[in-house]
């Protein structure tokens, strides 16, 4: 939602934190059963003011699906148009996608269980930007059976498998617990990738080169939000 006009940085400071809380508050208690009452308590303003900032509760909504997809899908187009091995792209883009499911837990709740009580224009797009993105594994998943590595895998399994064994990890995962996304991310893909590895196939070091790749490449973090600006969303 753009800025107000006269409001300086303190409004979107604020209007961040109320973003913020209500990605908990929907996590919780879902995003039908939370109220703007519910809202304005935990934030500690009245409904009138809490429109101030947010417009209607559907572009909080919109703000939370935002915040996780619009950084990973500008991240995986970077990664996928890389000229590196697509085993190597598969793994980076791996560790972008975990990273920030690690990083905003109460939002990959949202973004999974409550997108469809988006509306109109706001859901098409966002289908349309998750389309994409699985369009962006399968061409790597493609380019990996086409150069060899892998079996001739069937396309929408295969990203399926990727995909569910990376988006169900906000169910279980501890940010404070013992593994961290690069972790994961190099125990998800040793798994896949030996799988879906053709017969007598010898795979690359992908973690030397991922290593290799973080090295030479500071410039592209495998963090989506290291670089990234939220869009304005309209009241």
């Amino acid at each position: 939602m753009p800025r107000p006009p006269g409001h300086g940085p303190d409004f979107e400071v604020r209007r961040q934190k109320i973003i913020d809380t209500a990605a908990s508050l929907f996590a919780r208690q879902g995003y039908a059963a939370t109220s703007i009452n519910d809202l304005g308590r935990a934030v500690g303003l009245a409904k009138g003011a809490l429109y101030y900032y947010i417009g209607s509760k559907e572009n909080l909504l919109i703000e939370i699906q935002s915040r996780v997809m619009e950084p990973l899908l500008a991240r995986a187009r970077q990664i996928a148009a890389l000229d590196e091995d697509p085993l190597l792209r598969l793994r980076l883009l791996s560790e972008s996608l975990l990273t920030i499911i690690f990083r905003r837990l109460d939002h990959i709740w949202v973004y999974e269980h409550d997108y469809r009580s988006l509306t109109g224009d706001y859901l098409k797009t966002l289908l349309g930007e998750r389309s994409e993105f699985e369009r962006l594994v399968r061409g790597l998943l493609a380019d990996a059976v086409e150069q060899g590595s892998f079996r001739a895998v069937e396309p929408r399994l295969a990203t399926l498998q990727f995909l569910n064994l990376h988006n169900h990890t906000y169910q279980w995962v501890k940010p404070d617990g013992p593994w961290d996304a690069v972790f994961l991310s190099r125990e998800y893909c040793d798994t896949l990738f030996r799988g879906f590895a053709a017969p007598g196939a010898v795979l690359p070091d992908i973690e030397e080169q991922a290593a290799a790749f973080k090295r030479a490449r500071p410039d592209l973090p495998l963090d989506p939000e290291a670089d990234w600006q939220p869009a304005a969303v309209a009241s």
